[in-house]
C-alpha cells in the first residue's frame, strides 16, 4: 500500500477512506512541528497530509524523498511553499470544494448580522434594553454586493445570494474565471463604483498582502459594509479601523484577523483589535466560516478522491 503521513487532526472517516483507495494513513496529529522532518524521513511516504500546523518548506520536503503529493485539508495553501513543490516533484492537492458551502452559508449569516444588527440587538435585550427603532435594519435585496474573488467560496456565496434578489457583481484577476449566472463579472473599478457591500474571497499570496488597503477602500464612492471570510492579511486592518471611524465603512464582519493568536498580538495589533472588539458595528468570529460538522467529513471525501485520481494515473 502507498503510505501517507498525517500530521494534523482529521475527522476519523479519513483512515477508512484512504484504505479504500489503497493508501495506509499514518495518523500522527500530536507530532510537534520540530519532529515532522524526522518522522517524514523514517518511512517511504508518498503523501503528506496537513492542515495549518506548520509551514511546508523546501527544507521539509527534502526529508521526504519519496513524496508524491502534499494534501492540504482545506482551501488555503498559504502555509505551503508552492514554488518548492515542482522542483521536488511533489503535487499540491487541496479541498476548497469541501468547505465552500459552509463558507457560502456563513457569509450570508454574517451579512444579515450586519444589516439587521442582530448581535448588538441580542446584547441589548440580554441587558434588559428593548430598542426597536435603533435596530431598524436594511434588506439584502436592495443592495449591490461586490465579491472580490470568484473562486469556490465567492461562487458559493453568490449562489445563496441569488434568492434575495440583490445585484451581485464579482471581480477576479484570473482571466479564465467564468460567469455562472449568479454574478456579473466586472472590472474592479466598476465593482468599486457600484457596490454597497464588499465581500472578500481572495487567497493570501504575497501579491495580495493588504490588497484591501486605504486607497482600495477610498475608491468606493458610497459607504459600504465589508465582509472578510478569506484570510486576515489580505485586509489592512489599520485602513479598516480608519474607515470605520470615518464612516466610509458602515460595518464589518470579520471571520479572520491579521494575527489569530490573540495572546501574541503586538501593541499595534492589540490597539486595532481592541477597537474592533468594542465597536457595535463590527461582528467577529474565530475563523469558523468553513468549520462545520459536514465540511469536516466532506474535506476528507474531496482529498481522498483527488489522491486516488493522482495515484491511479501512475
Amino acid at each position: 500500500m502507498s503510505l501517507c503521513l498525517i500530521i494534523d487532526e482529521m475527522h476519523p472517516t479519513l483512515l477508512p477512506m484512504l484504505a479504500n483507495i489503497g493508501v495506509e494513513g499514518d495518523y500522527q496529529p500530536t507530532l510537534k512541528p520540530a519532529d515532522v522532518p524526522a518522522a517524514l524521513g523514517a518511512r517511504p511516504y508518498a503523501g503528506l497530509l496537513v492542515r495549518s500546523k506548520m509551514q511546508i518548506s523546501a527544507a521539509l520536503l527534502a526529508h521526504g524523498p519519496h513524496l508524491r503529493y502534499v494534501a492540504r485539508a482545506g482551501a488555503g495553501v498559504d502555509n505551503i511553499d508552492v514554488e518548492a513543490l515542482g522542483p521536488a516533484g511533489v503535487v499540491l492537492l487541496n479541498a476548497p470544494e469541501g468547505n465552500r458551502d459552509a463558507v457560502g452559508e456563513f457569509a450570508v449569516g454574517a451579512l444579515l448580522a450586519l444589516l439587521r444588527h442582530t448581535t448588538t440587538a441580542d446584547a441589548e435585550v440580554r441587558r434588559g434594553e428593548w430598542r426597536r427603532e435603533a435596530n431598524r435594519g436594511e434588506e439584502i435585496g436592495t443592495k449591490t454586493v461586490g465579491l472580490l474573488g470568484y473562486g469556490h467560496m465567492g461562487r458559493a456565496f453568490a449562489r445563496r445570494l441569488s434568492g434575495f434578489g440583490c445585484t451581485v457583481l464579482a471581480h477576479d484577476h484570473d482571466p479564465t474565471v467564468f460567469a455562472d449566472g449568479h454574478a456579473q463579472l466586472v472590472p474592479l473599478a466598476e465593482l468599486q463604483a457600484r457596490a454597497d457591500v464588499l465581500s472578500i474571497h481572495i487567497p493570501y499570496t504575497p501579491a495580495n498582502d493588504k490588497f484591501v488597503s486605504e486607497a482600495f477602500l477610498a475608491a468606493f464612492p458610497r459607504p459600504l459594509w465589508l465582509l472578510n471570510t478569506a484570510r486576515g492579511d489580505v485586509l489592512d486592518l489599520a485602513a479598516l479601523v480608519a474607515a470605520l471611524q470615518s464612516g466610509r465603512v458602515r460595518g464589518a464582519a470579520l471571520d479572520v484577523l491579521e494575527n489569530e493568536k490573540l495572546a501574541t498580538l503586538s501593541p499595534a495589533q492589540r490597539a486595532r483589535f481592541d477597537y474592533l472588539a468594542q465597536a457595535p458595528n463590527v461582528v467577529l468570529s474565530p475563523h469558523i466560516g468553513g468549520w462545520t460538522h459536514q465540511s469536516y467529513v466532506r474535506i476528507n471525501e474531496v482529498l481522498v478522491a483527488k489522491i486516488g485520481k493522482l495515484l491511479g494515473s501512475d
